[in-house]
């Protein structure tokens, strides 16, 4: 198991090379890899903005422009925290932005009306996640969320399991981020 640094648009990149043989598992990895380096670059900006070239990105990891696609239509989505524009043809970009979360007296505003009284498995995730990301939550807190609101965890029909996810995840909030 090696690893090997590549330079991406003046940002160093680790590259685990661990070829797999199965298709998805490379395809997986090669998501893995334009996802931190999209991070990457976007931590770095003063902005918290980016604007990409599809087809100059794919060039540098050698792949097609609809794997930088996949990965930006499901790493970089509203739910997880981020702004994605898109503007197709000769000069077209991807403008990435980071939506930052409020202050901490601001949060609990923020979470009230991002939950409301029920809420989906995938934007329960979306805030979980995005709430880690920002480091209001740890990697293990995360994780157990995730659990807890689970369509498999709470087997109840809709649209009950929304509003019971609802109430446990605000509950939950509550308790970990303090009053």
């Amino acid at each position: 198991m090696g690893g090997e640094g590549v330079l991406c648009g003046g940002v160093w990149v680790l590259i685990d090379l661990t070829f797999q043989t199965v298709e998805d598992d490379w395809m997986r990895n090669i998501s893995d890899i334009i996802e931190r380096y999209l991070k990457g670059i976007l931590h770095e900006s003063p902005e918290g903005m980016i604007e990409i070239q599809r087809n100059d990105l794919a060039d540098q990891f050698s792949c097609v422009p609809s794997q930088i696609n996949y990965v930006i239509s499901t790493r970089f989505t509203l739910e997880k925290g981020y702004l994605v524009e898109s503007k197709r043809g000769g000069g077209g970009y991807v403008r990435i932005q980071r939506i930052e979360l409020p202050a901490q007296s601001a949060l609990h505003n923020h979470l009230h009306h991002s939950i409301g009284e029920e809420i989906g498995q995938t934007a329960a995730e979306g805030l979980i996640y995005q709430l880690e990301e920002a480091r209001f939550l740890s990697k293990r807190e995360a994780g157990l969320m995730r659990a807890a609101v689970s369509r498999e965890v709470l087997m109840v029909k809709l649209p009950y399991r929304d509003q019971i996810r609802a109430r446990m995840l605000k509950a939950m909030l509550i308790s970990l981020l303090g009053k």
